[in-house]
């Protein structure tokens, strides 16, 4: 007994709500994805831009009150003219203190230990020699936490993953629903704009194979168009169009076709 438009609007209201909660939820998970995405970046990236942290170990490092350990970076084709030049490069370096830590396909990463006193002049004679010395504070607890931070958001990011796919599966029977009272409530409404008043037609659902469709269809157009299955058809008439509400498709009978693959 409620009125057509407060029903559409009830059902609307109900489906907003399902799209709003979808869309928190979407929101959180792309959340905690772009944080992954953005350390797998950082620690993927080249030699020359990515996360150390994690090539770096803590026997790797030397740092005392006159010591400090530098982080080269090296292009891969002038390792030797690091290894032949690098002691060279200030005063106060350490003899043959230079150790490779990683080679990705253009860097390679390299240690050397020098005075604390001499470290800018080494890194300004670094850059003059197009090696990159990368500003790196050795932290193994910060290490430590930046595992734990990864393994925490990736158990967040299943968690919300499987959340989400659980939800979903049981909002899409409410949707779906929500779908089929608004397709019954046009159907009701175009036949009676197609028939008047009172009420007096047979509302079904049919569901053929594709090869069967024209078949149905033939079948349906003589029993309600009979003799004037050709008004129908018209396709000068743009009022034919606009009586089904804008479907392309003019029968002598109400027609509503759900796509379920769309």
């Amino acid at each position: 007994m409620t009125p057509l438009r407060e029903v559409v609007d009830t059902i609307h209201e109900s489906v907003s709500k399902l799209e709003d909660d979808l869309k928190v939820r979407v929101a959180e998970y792309s959340n905690v994805k772009t944080q992954l995405s953005t350390i797998s970046r950082k620690q993927a990236g080249s030699m020359a831009v990515r996360e150390l942290s994690t090539l770096v170990k803590s026997e790797d490092v030397i740092s005392s009150e006159h010591l400090t350990t530098l982080l080269v970076v090296v292009s891969k084709y002038s390792q030797k003219e690091w290894i032949t030049s690098y002691e060279t490069l200030s005063d106060f370096v350490v003899p043959r203190s230079s150790k490779k830590l990683h080679e990705d396909n253009e860097y390679a990463l390299y240690t050397v230990v020098v005075f604390r006193r001499v470290a800018d002049t080494f890194k300004t004679a670094a850059r003059e020699r197009s090696f990159q010395v990368r500003e790196y504070e050795h932290d193994p607890e910060g290490r430590q936490k930046r595992e734990e931070e990864i393994e925490n958001l990736m158990k967040d990011q299943e968690n919300l993953r499987n959340n989400l796919q659980q939800w979903c599966y049981a909002s899409y029977g409410e949707v779906f629903s929500s779908w089929m009272h608004v397709c019954v409530i046009r159907l009701f409404t175009e036949s009676i704009l197609r028939y008047g008043l009172p009420p007096a037609f047979l509302a079904a659902v049919l569901a053929p194979s594709i090869k069967n469709e024209k078949k149905i269809r033939a079948v349906l157009e003589n029993l309600s168009g009979g003799g004037n299955s050709a008004f129908w058809k018209s396709d000068d008439d743009p009022g034919m169009i606009g009586l089904i509400g804008g479907d392309t498709e003019v029968h002598p009978y109400v027609s509503l076709t759900i796509n379920l693959n769309g």
